[in-house]
């Protein structure tokens, strides 16, 4: 693939949880393409450094760093090491998640419930407050929240997690307001069903994904790939001027909801 100057990463320091596999590692791989040098993380380096490998590769630019966005410890140290070594970012996508609960919603078990809150809600709140002071030591940047359909419309047997993800859209919003006046940008992805590991509960259940595919007009799941693309195009320069901004894929029809206020 080819740049174009639209997308242009050049000189770009771009961080992407989640990115050993599925929609971050797609993610990682087109920002790596367009020229971002490319903070490969997940919770285990042996995943982030085969992916960086892999973007080293194909000429691409890389490191891989571990952390788990569920530890508070393991956020404030990654970002004391990119402070460190790189003394800059310019583009956050908080994808890594957790759905450790699939169950009717009186079954909520607490200790699953506290685990999806740490990761997607409290993970993604610091990752980008981290993320958001070294951007506005740096005259801006973009962060780029991979929700979910779910938090628009919650999945059956996916009570919790389709309130985090609610909360994530409501986050994004947040800090959009708040830190358009340092030029932070703040948008979310929301994905609808994705053949990923992080969905194979969904994906390899017959009866499941015979309902789900029933209400995709397409009638297949998407592509990680296919949800790459629209992170790129959230984190360029052709929509600095967005003040926040929801790109849907619920139906694998993207509708961007652009607010200017």
């Amino acid at each position: 693939m080819s740049k174009t100057q639209l997308f242009d990463l050049d000189g770009k320091i771009a961080f992407v949880s989640g990115a050993s596999r599925g929609i971050g590692e797609a993610i990682a791989k087109l920002l790596a393409q367009q020229g971002a040098h490319v903070i490969v993380s997940s919770r285990k380096i042996d995943g982030c450094q085969a992916v960086a490998d892999a973007i080293i590769a194909d000429g691409g630019k890389a490191t891989a760093i571990a952390c788990h966005i569920g530890e508070m410890e393991q956020i404030q140290n990654v970002f004391a090491q990119i402070r460190e070594q790189f003394g800059r970012l310019d583009i956050l996508v908080n994808n890594a998640a957790t759905n450790p609960q699939f169950g009717n919603v009186l079954e909520t078990d607490l200790s699953a419930f506290q685990k999806t809150v740490d990761v997607n809600i409290r993970g993604y709140y610091f990752m980008s407050i981290e993320g958001g002071k070294l951007m506005k030591e740096n005259g801006g940047g973009s962060i780029v929240n991979v929700a979910s359909i779910n938090g628009v419309s919650p999945g059956e047997m996916q009570g919790i997690y389709s309130v985090t993800k609610a909360a994530v859209i409501s986050m994004t919003k947040v800090f959009a307001k708040e830190c358009a006046q340092f030029g932070i940008r703040c948008n979310a992805l929301l994905p609808g069903l994705t053949d990923t590991k992080f969905a194979s509960a969904l994906t390899k259940n017959d009866a499941i994904l015979n309902l789900a595919l029933q209400r995709i007009p397409l009638k297949r799941v998407a592509a990680p790939s296919e949800m790459a693309g629209a992170v790129l195009d959230l984190a360029s320069r052709r929509l600095q001027l967005h003040h926040w901004g929801i790109l849907e894929c619920r139906w694998r029809l993207p509708v961007l909801i652009v607010v200017r206020q």
